[in-house]
Order: C-alpha cells, then sequence, then structure tokens
C-alpha cells in the first residue's frame, strides 16, 4: 500500500468557503431575517409563551418579560458565531422562530444549525421545512462540505427532526456538556456535500405546491422522500 492511500482523500479544487453573511434567505413560505431585536422581539417573545417547554433543551431562556427577550435577542444579532436569523412565516405574516448557524469553520468546511426554536404556529408548517431547506442549501451553494446537527440525546422530538430533514445519524458523544446544570449526552447527525444532490431533490418535490391538496394536506412526507437518503 502506497502512502497515500494511507492518507485521506486529497481535496483538489477545493477553497474554503465564505463565513455567514447574508441578511435574508427567501423562499415561498418563509423568509428568513438577520436576528434583530426591535424587529422580531416582541412577536418571537408572545410565540415562545405558548410552550414553555421550549426551553427544556436550549442553554438559554426562559424569559420573564420582552424586556428579558429583548436583551437576550440584542446581544445574540451582534454575534457573529452563533448567525442567528428569525423565520418569517409568510402565511402569517409573523417571526414565529429562530436558527442559527454555528460553530462555523470555514477552513474546514464544516458548520452547524442549532439553536432552533420553532413555536407552535410554526411547527408542522410548509415555512418550518422550508427554513430549514433554506439554510441548508445556503451551506452547500456556499461551498461548505458538512452540516452538522446536533442535540440532547433525550430529546425526541429533535432526532426524529433531524432525520426527518435528511440528516444521517452519527453516534452519541456521551457527557459531551453540562446544561443548565445537567448533564447532555449528544446525538450527532450530519449530511455532506455529495448527499445534497438527492436532498435538495426530496425537499423541492415536498415543497412543491403540487404535493399539496386543497386542505393543505400533503400528499407525500418529507420523512418518505428523506428516509432513504439518511443513511448514505
Amino acid at each position: 500500500m502506497g502512502r497515500d492511500a494511507k492518507l485521506g482523500r486529497k481535496l483538489t479544487n477545493w477553497t474554503p468557503p465564505p463565513r455567514p453573511s447574508v441578511p435574508v434567505l427567501e423562499g415561498r413560505y418563509a423568509r428568513l431575517e438577520r436576528l434583530d431585536a426591535d424587529r422580531h422581539a416582541e412577536e418571537l417573545y408572545q410565540a415562545n409563551l405558548l410552550d414553555a417547554s421550549i426551553w427544556d433543551y436550549m442553554s438559554h431562556g426562559p424569559f420573564s418579560s420582552v424586556a428579558a427577550y429583548s436583551e437576550w435577542a440584542s446581544n445574540a444579532a451582534a454575534l457573529d458565531d452563533p448567525f442567528y436569523y428569525a423565520i418569517r412565516n409568510l402565511e402569517t405574516g409573523r417571526a414565529e422562530g429562530v436558527a442559527s448557524y454555528l460553530r462555523i469553520k470555514p477552513e474546514m468546511g464544516v458548520f452547524e444549525v442549532g439553536s432552533i426554536v420553532f413555536t407552535p404556529p410554526l411547527r408542522r408548517t410548509r415555512a418550518a421545512t422550508e427554513a430549514m431547506f433554506l439554510m441548508m442549501q445556503w451551506a452547500f451553494d456556499a461551498g461548505y462540505r458538512r452540516y452538522e446537527w446536533k442535540c440532547d440525546s433525550l430529546n425526541a422530538p429533535s432526532r426524529l427532526a433531524a432525520l426527518r430533514f435528511g440528516f444521517g445519524f452519527e453516534g452519541i458523544f456521551r457527557q459531551h456538556m453540562v446544561i443548565k446544570g445537567r448533564n447532555r449526552d449528544t446525538a450527532w447527525f450530519a449530511v455532506i456535500d455529495s448527499e445534497w444532490p438527492a436532498l435538495k431533490t426530496a425537499y423541492e418535490t415536498w415543497l412543491d405546491p403540487e404535493n399539496f391538496d386543497a386542505d393543505g394536506q400533503q400528499r407525500i412526507s418529507l420523512s418518505t422522500l428523506t428516509s432513504d437518503l439518511s443513511n448514505l
């Protein structure tokens, strides 16, 4: 076996991609806007009140007032890692969720989507799924090689969401973090660039208006479309 065969695959025609900086990602159902406390805090705080369990697995929150949430949002918006978006549901016109790019490493071509908060009005909507699609699409279009999703191993809804969104499960990192005084074992998921073309087609098929009947019910689920892709 030659020396090169013992080393990782050599990358050709690849350069580190840019850091996230796009202020708006817009689709048919969702518009992601760079988080801004003045524009988003009131709507997000009110939507967050509809389900206190939102904060169970988050490192921040809950918030006792609009002012407290606005202070967090102001501080978060000033960061470039995490790079936060507010998710506006174009059907309601309101900001109903938050997500971010984080642990951004352009030199490795990798970052994570995280700090995701889908409030009850956003959950199980086309806007929620399209928001994840838009963020992933920007990542791979920009030249990133790996797109990660991590969550508390006990957070069953997040783990199911990762699989539905087409992330492949990679294992559990035991005693990975301490969050709010509690142990966190972390479940790791990822999509890599070679998987993206097929996954993009799955998202586009699901998001197509023809995939929904007159009552807005899906004809084919995203889970069906991604089930054969998550373990590639």
